[in-house]
């Protein structure tokens, strides 16, 4: 729903703003948070003609239809999140522009490499057809890592080629190439991320980057490839070296990680120029969406950690606009630019009470007052979780070098708040021949099943963190490949909750006696659902409830169980095909016992 270009309507805004041609809509007595000055200007007037600013004036007001008196409120650009992955949200793009529009985000830079990853090319033009319906824009980053690593490592139900890059880079939605999580494969010259990276500059589009624990020549190595920006930076010393060296840093405040107090210190410590730092989400739940909010809760989490609030929300327009090179439409409230506008009564709180889009009020006092619909889907979208045939207690088995006694065993440690993992190595016992999970440890087992149909693999493995004392939860969210990942302290109980998902084509489930307890059904894609925010909300209430029941005290536990299967982030995954050792140098499969 974008507004004509401005090379054919700027003679009407000329004459909008001159007032020889009425205005459509008019703002009236906002005081304007100006993220080109930095400033807040009282008593200002926006003009609005065909979905774009005709004049910001202090002289007088423009005549024009519908007026709305702002009466001294603060007016913003709308809000832009950087980085997201709508599919984590666990709804559709319909589903998730109902819920974000009324927190004030108008426009995302989503990476849609969840469906990618299941659908391929297209997966991101089923994405982007159902944006192009929706009066939250849409820009589109080509997923450059389909499948995130190699045969060898997984099996994706997908891939995206260099080919398929260059052809996408012409849809008008695409404003470049997502996060480069194969910063291995950059370095090292990996032929096919090369030549997907060169297309991309090619074009006059941006890379975006996703690369962890680099620094000096490597850094530079990874810089000098075009990559502009990275959300992956966790603690203060790795975003002044990205900044340094000219990159964007995108301080992440998700659901699961929380990383934003310590990367904004370049900012609040350091003092360093806030312009090449934004703030996103990557991702947040639908529960967290509706209760705390999206890009206004970013805004108010930067503006508790000490940054001046008008920058705060430069962070999430301004800097973000100019980092995709959309800053000539969006932004800033200016002439030319689209009119999506933000009404807040409290600047500090960020407290978001009209959203313009357009030039047209798409919600008022946190209420949509537009009708949104999801188109129908292709059947092939629904049926996308196909096991080679249904499980049962012995295909969770872990089969140990000796009888009885116990073993070390390599187990994966889950990080609160973070995507990183520890790999540690912890004595387990081994009974009939078989090692089982240390349940008073705090240590589960965890199962990767192949889920599209392809081999039917499973890797078998264990986990520390969930702090699981019975039961199973189990999910076809399993980043990036999207195979299907279980954790469970009994066998039976992890058979039953992955065939359950196999029959619903997709959810994350938790079981106990064989019996489901908890289940958010995902059927488009095995990702997202269909269904409204508020419904898909409650679903995810009942499986946090189910969760705390199984024993587990963590917060968000299934969006990090989502992350287990991503052999790309150190240091170590389980995927299919085994457990993965992630290290700079690269990723290798490692043995169960050591």
């Amino acid at each position: 729903m974008k507004p004509p270009p401005l090379w054919e309507v700027f003679p009407e805004l000329v004459a909008t703003a001159m007032g020889r041609v009425k205005a459509d809509f008019v703002v009236q007595n906002a005081t304007l948070i100006d993220v080109y000055s930095g400033e807040l200007i009282e008593g200002v007037n926006v003009a609005i003609k065909r979905g774009r600013i005709a004049s910001v004036s202090r002289v007088g007001s423009v005549a024009g239809g519908e007026v709305l008196e702002a009466d001294g409120a603060y007016l913003a650009p709308g809000f832009l999140d950087g980085h997201v992955h709508v599919e984590s949200s666990m709804l559709t793009p319909t589903g998730f522009a109902k819920a974000v529009l009324p927190r004030g985000t108008t426009g995302v830079f989503m990476d849609p490499h969840e469906i990618a990853n299941v659908l391929g090319v297209e997966g991101v033009k089923l994405i982007i057809e159902e944006s192009k319906r929706l009066p939250l824009r849409f820009f589109v980053l080509i997923p450059s890592c389909v499948p995130a690593s190699t045969p060898e490592l997984e099996t994706s139900g997908a891939g995206v080629s260099v080919k398929d890059v260059e052809e996408l880079l012409k849809l008008d939605e695409v404003v470049g190439l997502a996060e480069v999580m194969n910063y291995p494969g950059v370095l090292a010259g990996d032929n096919k991320l090369h030549g997907e990276i060169q297309a991309s500059l090619r074009a006059g589009k941006v890379v975006d980057g996703h690369c962890i624990g680099l620094s000096d020549l490597e850094l530079s190595a990874y810089v000098a490839s075009g990559i502009s920006s990275c959300h992956e930076s966790t603690g203060l010393d790795e975003a002044l070296g990205k900044v340094r060296l000219g990159m964007y840093v995108m301080a992440r405040e998700g659901s699961a990680w929380r990383d934003l107090a310590e990367v904004l210190k370049v900012v609040t410590r350091m003092k360093v120029d806030p312009r090449r730092v934004i703030l996103v989400t990557d991702d947040r739940s639908p529960k967290d969406l509706l209760t705390e909010g999206h890009v206004d809760f970013l805004v108010r989490r930067a503006i508790e950690e000490g940054v001046d609030p008008v920058t705060a929300i430069q962070m999430v327009t301004l800097n973000t606009a100019e980092r995709f090179k959309v800053d000539g439409d969006l932004g800033g409230i200016a002439p030319g630019r689209y009119a999506d506008l933000v009404l807040l009564r409290g600047l500090e709180r960020v407290e978001v009470d009209t959203v313009i889009v357009n030039g047209e009020v798409v919600s008022r006092g946190g209420k949509l007052l537009v009708e949104l619909k999801p188109p129908p889907l292709p059947e092939r979208v629904r049926r996308t979780v196909k096991l080679k045939r249904f499980l049962t207690p012995d295909d969770f088995k872990v089969k140990a070098s000796k009888d009885t006694g116990k073993v070390k065993v390599r187990v994966i440690r889950v990080i609160e708040g973070k995507a990183l993992t520890e790999a540690l190595v912890e004595p387990l016992p081994v009974k009939d021949g078989f090692i089982t999970p240390g349940v008073e440890d705090g240590v589960a087992k965890v199962a990767v099943v192949e889920r599209h149909g392809l081999t039917g693999g499973i890797g078998l493995g264990f986990v520390k963190g969930f702090n699981l004392k019975m039961g199973a939860v189990a999910s076809t969210v399993a980043h990036d490949s999207h195979n299907l990942v279980v954790v469970g302290v009994n066998d039976g109980d992890m058979a039953a909750a992955v065939n359950r998902l196999v029959e619903l084509g997709g959810g994350i489930i938790a079981v106990y006696n064989s019996k489901t307890i908890g289940l958010v059904e995902l059927p488009v894609a095995g990702l997202m659902s269909d269904k409204d925010p508020e419904v898909v909300v409650k679903e995810v209430e009942g499986l946090e409830e189910a969760w705390r029941n199984l024993g587990s005290t963590v917060a968000s536990p299934f969006m990090l169980m989502s992350l287990l299967a991503l052999p790309v982030i150190p240091k170590l995954r389980i995927t299919d095909k085994g457990l993965v050792l992630v290290e700079p140098e690269g990723a290798k499969l490692v043995s169960l016992e050591v």
